[in-house]
């Protein structure tokens, strides 16, 4: 298997993962939690899984031939007005839909192509690194906030911690 082929099945493979560790989360917030912020300057879970879903649609739609900042995407709007939930996952599975269909349309000679973000050039490699990071970035506060809001009835999405032995 060369190398190229490898990262592409891996970058999917790690895409997936986020997705995933998100979906996982969500599934144990209500729906008010879904809009609950922790401070006024903070976003709210809905809020950050509508701005994810924006950016893939974005920077995904056309990936190898447009710019990944569409001029029909409305950024700030991301950050306003939270759907309920249901219309709100339907825009997440339509983002990632865009972003897994762009993917699997990709071949290794394609990793080293020139795409643009905002009129700044990157390769392929480095624009799939980068959505990478952001929508790491994102799971993270996903993550982190539903933990919050569920306290005591959260469940890990990882490995559990090992129980303190006593008089530790």
């Amino acid at each position: 298997m060369s190398v190229a082929v490898h990262y592409l099945e891996d970058i999917r493979g790690q895409f997936g993962k986020i997705k995933k560790h998100v979906e996982d989360a969500l599934a144990q917030v209500t729906d008010d939690d879904l809009i609950e912020t922790v401070d006024p300057e903070s976003n709210s879970l809905a809020i950050i899984v509508k701005h994810m879903a924006g950016n893939l649609r974005s920077r995904f739609t056309d990936f190898l031939t447009t710019d990944g900042e569409k001029p029909d995407r409305n950024r700030d709007a991301e950050f306003e007005d939270a759907p309920q939930r249901t219309a709100l996952m339907a825009e997440w599975e339509r983002g990632w839909s865009i972003l897994f269909a762009s993917l699997e349309s990709l071949t290794p000679s394609d990793l080293l192509k020139d795409v643009h973000i905002r009129g700044q050039r990157h390769t392929v490699i480095e624009a799939l690194h980068r959505a990478l990071v952001h929508q790491s970035h994102h799971a993270g506060q996903i993550v982190f906030l539903a933990k919050h809001l569920r306290s005591s009835e959260w469940k890990t999405l990882s490995l559990p911690r090992r129980p303190r032995s006593p008089g530790a």
